[in-house]
């Protein structure tokens, strides 16, 4: 782990963080790599720079809409953002987290990180198709890291959105050509956040989402 790399890299960048969360997610790093060794579950290479990679790069969400309670995590993997949201919202009362994952060994981390940190959590081992209908609604955010391309992701995140969920979605360098993209079948409403973990990163706001010829989709 490279010196700048760590809980302070956190502090710097958000000092509103707690020292109880800072430590719930020491607490998710040390099981990461744990699990690390057998199950592969992050790109070995993103492990040296896990905190600023993974944990600011998720945290970051949490700042953005700092008064959501329900959330929603479709394509979970290792728990970036959905584990580091629910070390953030622990203790809160009514906070709740969905992690949606259909990869078995990456299901079966999320629910001993959940049950190990005493994280508000719950994991949904399914297909984000499979799992949409029985989940329900009435959440106030729904997230996706490293899923698919933005054109792929609104009809995933649509009917939490539909429900007036806000969509908070992690992309890199490249957004700008997936929004022209996905600009070319949806409409919707777009917020570009700049990204405190990635320079060239943004953390999209999306909200409105209309597939071209359809009826509006959300508030």
């Amino acid at each position: 782990m490279g010196a700048a790399d760590g809980p302070d890299l956190v502090r710097a960048a958000l000092p509103d963080v707690s020292r109880e969360t800072l430590d719930r997610l020491d607490g998710l790093v040390a099981l990461l790599r744990r699990w690390q060794r057998i199950k592969n579950l992050v790109a070995p290479s993103t492990l040296e720079h896990v905190w600023q990679r993974h944990v600011l790069d998720s945290l970051q969400l949490v700042a953005l809409a700092p008064r959501a309670l329900r959330w929603i995590d479709l394509g979970s993997g290792a728990g970036f953002p959905g584990l580091v949201v629910a070390a953030a919202l622990a203790g809160r009362e009514g906070a709740s987290v969905h992690l949606v994952e259909a990869n078995g060994r990456k299901a079966a981390f999320l629910r001993t990180a959940a049950l190990e940190l005493r994280l508000p959590a719950t994991v949904h081992a399914a297909r984000i198709e499979d799992a949409t209908a029985s989940i329900g609604g009435g959440f106030d955010v729904v997230t996706a890291r490293a899923l698919a391309p933005l054109s792929r992701l609104l009809p995933l995140i649509s009917p939490f959105v539909a429900g007036g969920a806000a969509a908070l979605l992690h992309k890199g360098a490249d957004f700008a050509a997936e929004v022209a993209e996905a600009r070319t079948e949806f409409g919707f409403d777009l917020v570009e956040h700049q990204s405190v973990s990635d320079a060239a990163g943004r953390i999209l706001e999306v909200r409105g989402i209309v597939p071209l010829s359809a009826e509006r989709i959300g508030p």
